[in-house]
């Protein structure tokens, strides 16, 4: 997706993402609340298993996440975060992560980022709380 085409305050918070460009993370949707990011995982990425490590699918998760509440316009940081990783990864595969809204009260919210592979598999599901801060985007 193009800066053009992305929610401006994602645009705004990937310019300056090292890390989500150094993954090779695509925002391929993205909104208030909602976000869905892709990446390749590469040999580079890779534990001692020759599987992807679980860091990778926990960054793909906490950015499409952070992606998803900043876009509602106020600076949000996360304050818990669980991963479930559920089957492996391997070089090659296209990873999909979305955040799914589940509840919302102010100044915190409640988000679950589902991560699949190319073939429609759950490889890992974040549950996260992020706390919205008084700056504003």
């Amino acid at each position: 997706m193009s800066d053009a085409d992305m929610h401006p305050i994602v645009a705004q918070m990937m310019d300056r993402d090292a890390f989500s460009h150094w993954l090779g993370l695509d925002v391929v949707e993205s909104g208030p609340g909602a976000c869905l990011c892709r990446m390749t995982v590469r040999q580079d990425m890779v534990n001692g298993f020759g599987i992807a490590h679980g860091a990778i699918t926990y960054a793909l998760a906490d950015s499409t996440l952070a992606f998803a509440v900043n876009a509602q316009g106020q600076h949000a940081v996360s304050v818990t975060s669980t991963i479930q990783h559920l089957a492996p990864v391997k070089v090659g595969d296209v990873l999909s992560a979305r955040a799914i809204p589940r509840a919302d009260g102010g100044r915190i919210a409640h988000v679950d980022v589902e991560v699949t592979n190319q073939e429609g598999t759950r490889v890992a599901w974040l549950t996260a709380t992020g706390y919205k801060m008084s700056k504003t985007w």
